[in-house]
């Protein structure tokens, strides 16, 4: 599951890995290559294109999917040589501000104006934000996540316990506390301890926000090993350490979710597309999760933003038939059609407003659909915290060198999980390797 898993790498040296079906290049004039990440959902898309797409506009579309990791390195590697060879990839937030600042990826906004039927109104408004630079769109969702806090309701009923609407981060830890062995061999949550920036870093960095701390100052001071970044990410460890699950440094996103499917933690703060593996029919947890806001402490909110999207390279010479493309794969029209053929627990939400006033889509996520959609609509990612940003994102910092320095500190924050190295330590290290990243931005004027 991406948006859970966030495990990205913006790195311009290509991969060895093959994909399925039609490599890129070729084709016909109606003919365009898309390059996408193998998940499931993108899988189904691909299954629908020829009898619903290609039938309706005679564009054909040979698809090259690879792992998530794979197609990351090749969709670097293909939109910063501008080689042509691919007109639509799938891209997220993160990458698309770096790829407009470049120029390889396609403004979107003439296309979106004339293309009435679209409705980019309907677009949640920070995912149209975050796909945007100086006001002008690159890119359109495909699905979109945020982040929550989910626990058990009977777990806390049998303590006598009230979940807050928002709860703040002590009031989680006090709760944690208190349903830690509640049933047993049961822990009080879950948080990610894996290294790697979208591991641990996707929910840290947004403690981190509410609790006044920043990777870098608007002008590009480090804060790594400041106070509220300390503070932070002591009281994180802490909680882990203290009522966190077993095996923490390994734990991310898929292993917090088996935990708190199989009865091992009675809560866990992470993405909010878990919800739909939470309630699915088969799961032995469906209808005993509730739903609450991002934990936070100095800030309004805190949840995350991530989508997959659709972005267009600017190399493309069949631009106009990929925006067909992407405006199709991004429609209400496509949601419909995913829910009539395939069931609406397989529609990829977390981008339309009108999706939550699906009743038929209500029918299937009436447990998460508020909350998913408060979530991420509360979320801001140019102004996460308490202090301008000199980049936008809540739970990275939009620059290509993010991804290696996040990495470099989380492995020595799951060292100190483990006991092995302080916070404090930890962070130190980290401001060091901020520094670094720092004088680069300083030295260019803040560019």
């Amino acid at each position: 599951m991406l948006g859970g898993t966030l495990v990205v790498s913006v790195v311009l040296a290509g991969c060895g890995a093959s994909g399925w079906g039609s490599a890129g290049g070729g084709g016909g004039a109606d003919t365009i290559n898309v390059l996408m990440v193998n998940n499931s959902q993108m899988v189904d898309l691909q299954k629908l294109t020829t009898d619903n797409f290609t039938a309706k506009t005679g564009i054909k579309v040979n698809y090259t999917v690879l792992p998530e990791n794979d197609v990351r390195d090749k969709i670097s590697q293909e939109f910063s040589s501008q080689a042509g060879q691919y007109d639509v990839a799938t891209v997220s937030n993160f990458e698309i501000p770096i790829y407009a600042r470049s120029k390889w990826i396609a403004p979107l906004s003439d296309y979106i104006a004339k293309d009435t039927a679209f409705d980019q109104d309907d677009i949640l408004k920070p995912m149209t934000e975050s796909m945007s630079k100086d006001g002008v769109v690159y890119g359109e969702p495909f699905y979109g996540e945020s982040s929550f806090l989910m626990y058990r309701k009977d777990v806390l009923d049998s303590k006598g316990i009230t979940m807050p609407a928002n709860p703040t981060w002590d009031q989680v830890a006090d709760i944690a506390a208190k349903v830690d062995g509640a049933q047993p061999n049961m822990k009080g949550i879950c948080l990610r301890g894996q290294p790697g920036w979208g591991q641990i870093f996707a929910p840290l960095t947004t403690v981190v926000n509410t609790f006044g701390g920043t990777w870098f100052e608007k002008d590009w001071t480090p804060g790594v090993n400041a106070k509220p970044f300390v503070d932070a990410t002591n009281f994180y460890v802490k909680l882990i350490q203290a009522h966190g699950e077993k095996g923490a440094p390994q734990a991310g996103f898929t292993e917090c979710l088996n935990n708190l499917v199989q009865g091992n933690v009675a809560m866990w703060y992470d993405a909010t597309s878990a919800a739909g593996s939470l309630e699915a029919a088969d799961s032995p947890v469906k209808g005993k999760i509730g739903y609450v806001a991002a934990p936070v402490k100095l800030t309004k909110s805190s949840g995350w933003l991530y989508s997959w999207a659709w972005g267009i390279q600017m190399a493309s010479t069949k631009k106009d038939n990929a925006w067909k493309f992407v405006s199709w794969a991004s429609s209400k029209e496509y949601e419909e059609l995913v829910g009539q053929k395939l069931g609406w627990s397989k529609v990829p939400a977390g981008k339309r407003s009108s999706t939550y006033d699906n009743p038929d889509y209500l029918k299937v996520a009436s447990a998460f659909a508020t909350p998913t959609k408060a979530a991420i609509e509360s979320a801001d990612p140019n102004n996460p915290g308490v202090q301008p940003r000199p980049a936008p994102g809540i739970q990275f910092v939009d620059i290509p060198e993010f991804p290696d320095l996040g990495t470099q500190v989380s492995q020595d924050v799951s060292s100190a999980i483990a006991d092995r190295m302080s916070v404090q330590q930890a962070l130190d290290n980290g401001q060091e390797l901020a520094e670094d990243v720092a004088d680069r931005y300083q030295s260019k004027g803040g560019q």
